[in-house]
């Protein structure tokens, strides 16, 4: 959902996330300013596959398929230490990103016709977008506060699916990644 224009969004448009809550207090203020998604209910989170079905289609057995692949990963730990930068955009980098990138391409070898952001990159560089649209200034500004509260460490055991309604993102369905073993 990052890094598309909110006026692009359209009724039945669907995405798969993971919500990073714990990001929440850091980003929030600057993407409420900054990141179109966010006024569009979309919460801090990297994307998993976006554009994906249309929401006409999504069904129990759609969400069945999609649960079998999620849980076949294992729960992970992201550390958001520092950030990085697209054109115009501003976002929080995890590592490890071998866990984002493992769910994004469970999803595309499943729907091989819903390539990551509509196939526009060669490389899907899993991220956090904090703004995007911004001049240089506003991202530097941004930039300099945000690194004064990394790092973020985030727990990842769900991806959503999140449906457009034609004004707002709403939460339709959570798949649960495998539990991590006790060590």
């Amino acid at each position: 959902m990052a890094d598309d224009d909110v006026r692009e969004f359209q009724a039945g448009q669907s995405g798969l996330i993971v919500r990073i809550p714990e990001a929440e207090p850091l980003v929030r203020a600057w993407r409420d300013r900054l990141d179109p998604s966010a006024e569009a209910g979309v919460p801090a989170h990297v994307t998993v596959l976006f554009p994906f079905l249309d929401a006409s289609r999504v069904d129990e057995g759609v969400c069945a398929v999609i649960s079998e692949a999620v849980g076949r990963h294992q729960s992970f730990e992201a550390r958001f230490d520092h950030c990085g930068r697209f054109p115009g955009v501003l976002y929080l980098a995890p590592e490890p990103d071998a866990g984002f990138r493992s769910l994004t391409e469970a999803i595309v070898e499943r729907w091989p016709e819903y390539p990551p952001f509509g196939g526009q990159f060669d490389d899907v560089v899993p991220h956090l977008t904090v703004a995007q649209g911004q001049d240089e200034v506003v991202l530097a500004k941004a930039e300099a506060d945000l690194l004064t509260g990394l790092p973020v460490i985030a727990q990842v055991s769900t991806v959503d699916l999140l449906i457009h309604d034609g004004t707002q993102w709403r939460h339709r369905a959570s798949f649960s990644l495998a539990s991590a073993p006790l060590r």
